[in-house]
């Protein structure tokens, strides 16, 4: 991974072989991001999306092998009690076409992936709430 901060902007290269999240994280840290708004694109050969079902509280997670494109690959950087937090979604396609996603668990890059990072001067916790099941913002 190489990435570019230009101001409250970041460029950034995720290399073959790389995890997303995890690079995503190292950034953050590195760069004491506490707001952001991510935006990506590229190629997997590994992912795990899921999805969050509200009447059970629980994530279904399906994993995905092969050659896929990134189509979509969108999220936020903040904090939950003081610590780096990110909530990311991706959807990537196949060779036929088809487009798979959810809500971000895992993703190994294939060959390149661009990431770009907005910084928002502010911070923003989340906290976690019981009737919903998930961590909201807390403003």
């Amino acid at each position: 991974m190489d990435y570019k901060r230009f101001n409250n902007k970041i460029v950034a290269r995720i290399d073959k072989g790389e995890e997303i999240l995890e690079k995503i994280k190292e950034i953050a840290v590195k760069e004491n991001i506490k707001l952001a708004n991510i935006n990506a694109l590229g190629a997997v050969g590994n992912f795990t999306v899921g999805v969050f079902k509200t009447a059970e509280k629980k994530y279904y997670s399906n994993e995905f092998k092969g050659d896929f494109e990134i189509v979509s690959l969108t999220g936020s950087i903040n904090t939950m009690n003081g610590e780096f937090y990110s909530h990311v979604h991706m959807s990537a396609g196949d060779s036929e076409g088809k487009v798979y996603g959810g809500h971000l668990n895992k993703a190994i890059v294939s060959a390149t992936c661009e990431m770009f990072i907005d910084i928002i001067d502010g911070k923003v916790d989340r906290y976690f709430d019981e009737e919903i099941g998930l961590n909201l913002f807390k403003f």
